[in-house]
């Protein structure tokens, strides 16, 4: 990929954008193996990839620059701004919206938070697109509700400019810190959540709600997920950590019961409305904490996936899981790195499979899929198939 903000040394975020994909992909499989060589891993699986530019269907943007300039970007270090409108990773769809939203700002009078002044309304800008229909969602990050008026009289103009965003919102976010978003969340427009779909799972993605930035990638993560569970005879399954609910809506069949947990309750709001435009009965999806959801429970389900953030599991729910002792888990994760200790505190498991999902091209970050069946049942899987060789 070539990048112009790289090779002027302006941006520095894709840290491996000078070396090959290929090389790029065999330096993170590397990385994993040797995370995982504590474990004996009975099946590794070729691992995935995606396109190397123009993948995003989200944009993080701070806002610099005074009121008639802004710039949409990032600021560095020392506090200046860099305009990353032209970045290669976001599609081309985006290059109009950041064009026509500098004008807006100025027609607006939303002024840019300067941080070192600590003066100022509006502190980012959050795009997220959809390949459904094009859709997308623009979320203002203001410092108050002081702009808020203003703001609501000029979204016609903007809004005729660009019928494409769907979704429009004012997160509120007062405090002087380099935190995304506040608790407050404005709806601007009436349409509220915006359509996507993966395969063939509807999916919404609604204000402060986790979803995936790599939709490509993503959908053959979940797609393979479903292929794994449906291998194995669930009846019963818990999705932990399930934001919007993509591993379990992907997993779930007619006569399966499945239980989604997610501490959000936007997300939750977003499963709910995909199960139902499924016509799935048997889900159920909580806005509850996940470890505390599982650790009250004696109904052990037959297969537990686990998608967590960076910070992993946790030694609370790792002991209750190798305690209860569910057939399967199967264990998602952004970070190898806590899931190979997690993978550590649930000595009764084996590893069965693991395949690699290059989801953050040009970096060292990565996300693994890992299945590890009960110890007793890989024993007996292992002696089938060894009959299985000798017949």
């Amino acid at each position: 990929m070539q990048c112009a903000l790289y090779d002027a040394g302006r941006c520095r975020s894709c840290q491996w954008l000078a070396r090959p994909v290929d090389e790029q992909l065999a330096a993170k499989t590397a990385d994993l193996q040797q995370l995982m060589a504590a474990f004996p891993v009975r099946e590794w699986r070729t691992p995935v990839s995606g396109p190397e530019q123009g993948f995003r269907n989200k944009a993080k943007m701070v806002v610099s620059g005074s009121v008639e300039k802004p710039l949409l970007g990032m600021l560095h270090r020392d506090g200046t701004p860099e305009d990353l409108c032209d970045c290669p990773l976001y599609p081309a769809a985006f290059a109009p919206i950041f064009a026509t939203l500098k004008p807006f700002i100025a027609r607006a009078g939303l002024t840019p938070y300067s941080v070192a002044r600590r003066r100022g309304e509006l502190k980012y800008l959050l795009l997220t697109g959809s390949r459904l229909d094009g859709g997308m969602m623009l979320r203002f990050v203001l410092r108050s509700e002081n702009k808020l008026a203003q703001l609501r009289a000029a979204l016609p103009w903007l809004q005729a400019q660009l019928p494409q965003l769907k979704v429009i919102t004012a997160n509120i976010q007062p405090v002087h810190m380099a935190i995304m978003e506040g608790e407050t969340e404005i709806a601007l427009t009436e349409q509220q959540a915006l359509a996507e779909r993966f395969n063939d799972v509807p999916l919404w993605i609604r204000p402060r709600s986790f979803f995936q930035t790599n939709p490509a990638v993503a959908a053959r993560l979940y797609a393979t997920a479903r292929e794994w569970v449906r291998e194995l005879p669930v009846r019963h399954m818990w999705d932990l950590f399930c934001g919007v609910g993509g591993f379990g809506l992907h997993c779930a069949t007619q006569e399966m019961r499945l239980t989604g947990i997610e501490i959000s309750p936007e997300a939750i709001a977003c499963a709910k409305q995909s199960a139902a435009r499924l016509g799935l009965t048997r889900l159920q999806f909580q806005a509850l904490d996940s470890t505390r959801f599982a650790t009250a429970q004696d109904d052990v389900p037959d297969l537990v996936l686990v998608n967590p953030p960076r910070r992993g599991v946790g030694g609370a729910l790792c002991d209750y899981l190798a305690r209860m002792a569910p057939r399967w888990i199967i264990y998602s994760s952004c970070n190898a790195r806590t899931m190979a200790k997690d993978i550590a505190l649930l000595p009764g498991y084996r590893v069965a499979r693991v395949q690699l999902f290059d989801m953050f091209p040009h970096t060292a970050h990565y996300e693994v899929l890992t299945l590890l069946i009960r110890a007793d049942l890989a024993v007996d899987h292992c002696s089938a198939r060894r009959r299985d060789a000798v017949i």
